[in-house]
């Protein structure tokens, strides 16, 4: 099974992973168009709670008796500003009323529901510049393990044309906290040009898994497990929108030995 989801050019889905798609048991992704003045619904199951990231345009939603207006607002990803999301606990059903075109990412991951749906304003996703040199990206943390959900992270990161990212290749699938947990993960792509493309490889210590891929604009890549970096081509920038989940709800990850010398210099 490939690990490349290609997107469709075209309709409201534009890519769907499901842990039955995946053959896995945690994150589930979804990334959906929806044209000026439409209104959509997307229902989260019975046992697993979600994070409605506002991706691009300027939306409404509404979850149970609880209604948000004007979210979002960025015309791109690439954007130099954080947008909204909206967490929902098991069974919720958002309702979404698009002002212009938009586009939107729904993740979900396992939940029992614990917590109830809330909006996650932009100034409270911590903003942070990783690496040095064409190793630099951009982060914001929309959902990280300080803020309450039950097994979702999820981040956003831009890497600028001719970096890599993902870097030094890291891994998380291995129960050895705390110096590595079990994750998986999905990579949502966006190129600008969108054109473009990006290069991925996902591979483990043993190659059991090897797969390298170029990425389109709006395909995802799944990491079930293995060590999984990302470079732009001279030309090209790269957002992509990371989703995690795993039995407990903690990022620690390991660096591929051979290329960790590079950390030092």
């Amino acid at each position: 099974m490939s690990l490349l989801v290609k997107a469709s050019p075209q309709g409201e889905a534009i890519v769907t992973v499901t842990p039955e798609s995946a053959h896995w048991k945690h994150v589930g992704f979804a990334a959906r168009r929806m044209k000026r003045g439409e209104t959509t619904t997307l229902k989260l199951p019975a046992d697993r709670e979600g994070c409605l990231v506002v991706l691009t345009g300027t939306v409404d939603i509404t979850v149970g008796e609880q209604a948000w207006s004007n979210l979002g607002g960025r015309a791109s990803v690439f954007d130099e500003q954080s947008t909204h999301a909206v967490y929902a606990p098991p069974s919720s059903t958002y309702t979404v009323h698009a002002h212009d075109d938009a586009e939107l990412a729904l993740a979900s991951a396992p939940a029992s529901g614990r917590f109830k749906a809330r909006l996650i304003e932009p100034s409270t996703m911590k903003r942070s510049v990783r690496g040095t040199g064409a190793n630099t990206r951009y982060v914001c943390d929309i959902l990280p393990e300080t803020e309450q959900a039950e097994s979702l992270l999820v981040v956003e990161v831009l890497t600028p044309a001719g970096h890599s990212s993902s870097y030094p290749p890291h891994k998380h699938d291995t129960d050895n906290l705390p110096e590595e947990s079990v994750l998986e993960e999905t990579y949502y792509h966006r190129i600008d040009p969108p054109q473009g493309f990006a290069f991925q490889r996902v591979y483990t210590d043993e190659r059991d898994i090897d797969e390298s891929m170029a990425v389109g604009d709006h395909d995802v890549v799944m990491v079930p497990r293995g060590y999984h970096p990302v470079v732009m081509p001279h030309g090209y920038r790269g957002y992509y929108l990371n989703v995690m989940a795993g039995p407990r709800r903690e990022w620690h990850f390991r660096n591929d030995p051979a290329h960790e010398w590079m950390i030092a210099r």
